[in-house]
């Protein structure tokens, strides 16, 4: 938008930026973003969730970005749109006061004398760029971040402080990948001779798709013989494990501490929960929704909801659910004796 930038806008701006009708005072200044409770008169909100509703008629903000449905309630100037929460993502990026990772190049970089590095490109200290790497333009390294022989890094791309990227790597374009990350190890392949572990050669590599966010201490493991490809505009939250040649399609999520296997291939616009387990070899369609803690062993090939986690209880109740299900087994076979002495009883009275 014009003047991005700035650390403050009118109201007006900000519907443009979003494409929002305005309820109010479209002069109003912005300069910040805030909760409905916490705001004040110069910083912008939202609302999504009907639970906090009730924090809209007593909200100090200057505005609040809202749905066409809730616009009556609000008792302040608003942007009304279609989606509240991505109108706010986009408002909160203008007022984004993150600093930059790196600026320049350190002179404490060392660049390999087979690297292409692109215009504009900034390097923090002790960055390495081994040989034949590539390094478009626009792209940002912090310190102590490897890129290792032959991997390239695309245009615009953020790599954070202390992240290892190992030889060959795709990256692609406007990339963001969080601190303590490791692209492209060695993925767990070993066979087995009479009990003792042989190494298998991991050749392939990993490809990152454009606009897709990595975040702290994950690891995407490098494809045994073929490449591990995550599409565009995945996002994969911390502590996430992605083993070998597995396949994220475009749009996915992946939520923290989720553990997925080798040769998983999971489609388009798919949600994974926190600390999900999903087996080897599995497939999952486009458009599901895992909830968290739930343990996926066999393909999904519908859409939708699925779950297999037990949420927590009090421990009373947890101990009486499991002493029941401890039964079930004795139980069914009663159940089964007594439909046998009916059967029988049945078939003597004939």
């Amino acid at each position: 938008m014009a003047g991005a930038g700035k650390h403050q806008y009118t109201l007006g701006e900000l519907a443009e930026h979003v494409g929002a009708q305005i309820q109010g005072d479209a002069s109003i200044q912005i300069s910040g973003v805030g909760t409905l409770a916490g705001a004040d008169a110069h910083q912008i909100s939202f609302l999504t969730n009907t639970k906090y509703k009730p924090q809209l008629a007593s909200t100090r903000a200057g505005a609040v970005i809202l749905h066409e449905k809730m616009r009556e309630d609000s008792p302040v100037p608003a942007l009304v749109v279609s989606n509240p929460h991505a109108a706010f993502a986009l408002i909160a990026q203008l007022f984004d006061t993150t600093p930059a990772v790196a600026t320049g190049i350190a002179d404490t970089a060392v660049i390999a004398s087979s690297a292409k590095v692109g215009a504009n490109v900034a390097l923090g200290h002790h960055v390495i760029i081994e040989d034949d790497a590539i390094i478009e333009d626009d792209v940002v390294i912090g310190a102590n971040t490897v890129i290792g022989k032959g991997a390239k890094i695309g245009k615009g791309s953020v790599i954070n402080p202390n992240v290892t990227i190992y030889h060959e790597v795709k990256i692609g374009a406007r990339v963001t990948v969080h601190s303590q990350t490791v692209i492209g190890a060695s993925g767990f392949g070993y066979a087995n001779d009479k009990g003792r572990w042989i190494p298998i050669p991991q050749t392939g590599s990993v490809q990152i798709g454009d606009d897709s966010q990595i975040g702290a201490s994950s690891s995407i493991d490098r494809g045994a013989m073929e490449d591990t490809i995550i599409g565009k505009n995945v996002i994969i939250d911390n502590q996430v494990q992605v083993g070998h040649n597995c396949i994220i399609d475009d749009h996915s999520c992946i939520c923290g501490a989720t553990g997925i296997a080798g040769s998983v291939h999971i489609g388009k616009h798919v949600i994974i929960g926190g600390g999900v387990g999903i087996n080897g070899h599995i497939q999952i369609c486009d458009n599901v929704q895992v909830t968290g803690y739930a343990m996926i062993v066999q393909d999904i090939t519908e859409p939708g909801v699925y779950s297999s986690g037990q949420p927590a209880m009090k421990n009373r109740d947890w101990r009486r659910t499991t002493v029941r299900l401890n039964q079930i087994g004795s139980l069914y076979d009663r159940v089964k004796s007594l439909e046998k002495a009916q059967h029988d009883s049945g078939s003597n009275d004939k």
